[in-house]
């Protein structure tokens, strides 16, 4: 698949994750599965049966490009888009599809968060290739959608028809937002509802047309750099151009006004890892289902917890704490319940009106 590319998603900051992931350094660029490896070189080498290295990018904040380019050498500095401003993802998505097709015109690219956790990943790729296909020979947006295994009101949906004639790809109804409980039971009650993981593919020329279309604003300032993509002008461009875009995802912009979008359903072990929670349900639990991610440990009637400690060297001692994270970080220790870590994004507000920005 020459002309398949495949953009990574790296600039978000994960304060959910906080104190763990920093400002300086967030949960992309972390080891959080315990694997010895970060969640970005994780998703890079997922891709690599897909397509080679060298059709692989990295879309980040400018300030994290030297972590990019640490944590995959592989990359040229022309593979990794710099970001000057966090603007959401449809400008993110459009600035990537300027730049390959300057590359190719015949692309077909697949662009993915940088933080997702997918345990069968033979499974995963084959459902991208179909979609690579489909895309590469249709004016389709495809993406993939998750069959739902819960009434879960964390995520976004899609509402999909029942129509795809035996090749597993199926018009999409409409999105839907995030629902309340009972919503989301009827969704997967129904079971014409898939969740929306955030991952999209497409031909660049397809793309491009429905920002043309349905995102004029996004479309004409970054096709002003047209002269520019992939030479040396490419970044004083964007530094220029790309704060002045509206700050939108592309699912706004343009999923849920484009006609022409397609999902397939599928099941590969996927979790968009998004919370202490999230990542507790992902990982291997010692006989009392505690989460272990630390050196030494001495636990006493210690269940349920998520313990996460950088310092290798040091002892953990705890003793009747039940369904709680602990993370003990350089400068920072943290003990929440687990019930109530939709609260730690307005604990790092907190941090920050007390502290400065010495914490985060």
């Amino acid at each position: 698949m020459s002309n398949t590319y495949v953009a990574i998603m790296a600039g978000g900051v994960g304060s959910r994750f906080w104190p763990g992931s920093r400002e300086q350094h967030p949960k992309q660029f972390l080891d959080m599965m315990g694997m010895g490896k970060s969640l970005l070189r994780l998703t890079f080498e997922r891709f690599l049966p897909l397509c080679p290295a060298a059709n692989i990018f990295v879309v980040t904040n400018a300030i994290y490009k030297d972590l990019v380019k640490q944590q995959i050498p592989e990359l040229t500095d022309n593979q990794i888009l710099c970001e000057p401003s966090r603007n959401n993802t449809a400008p993110c998505v459009a600035y990537t599809a300027f730049k390959l097709a300057n590359l190719d015109p015949k692309a077909t690219m697949v662009i993915a968060p940088s933080d997702h956790i997918i345990l069968k990943e033979s499974i995963f790729i084959e459902k991208i290739s179909n979609a690579v296909q489909f895309a590469a020979q249709n004016e389709a947006l495809v993406t993939l959608g998750i069959q739902p295994s819960r009434p879960d009101t964390g995520y976004g949906y899609i509402h999909f028809q029942d129509n795809d004639t035996n090749t597993g790809i199926h018009k999409v109804k409409r999105f839907a937002e995030k629902p309340d409980i009972a919503t989301a039971q009827a969704f997967l009650d129904s079971g014409e509802y898939l969740w929306n993981a955030g991952i999209f593919i497409w031909s660049v020329a397809s793309i491009l047309k429905a920002f043309q279309t349905f995102s004029p604003d996004i479309f004409n300032i970054l096709a002003a750099g047209e002269g520019h993509y992939n030479t040396p002008n490419e970044q004083n461009f964007i530094d220029t151009a790309y704060p002045t875009t509206p700050n939108i995802s592309v699912d706004f912009a343009i999923m849920e006004k484009a006609q022409n979008v397609f999902t397939i359903p599928a099941e590969f072990g996927w979790s968009d890892l998004g919370t202490w929670a999230s990542l507790f349900a992902e990982c291997e639990k010692d006989s009392m289902g505690n989460v272990i991610q630390a050196g030494s440990t001495l636990l006493m009637e210690a269940k349920n917890n998520l313990i996460r400690c950088s310092n290798k060297e040091k002892l953990v001692v705890i003793k009747d704490l039940d369904d709680y994270i602990i993370v003990d970080e350089a400068d920072v220790l943290m003990i929440y319940p687990k019930s109530k870590e939709q609260e730690i994004k307005k604990v790092t507000a907190a941090v920050k009106e007390a502290f400065n920005e010495k914490y985060l």
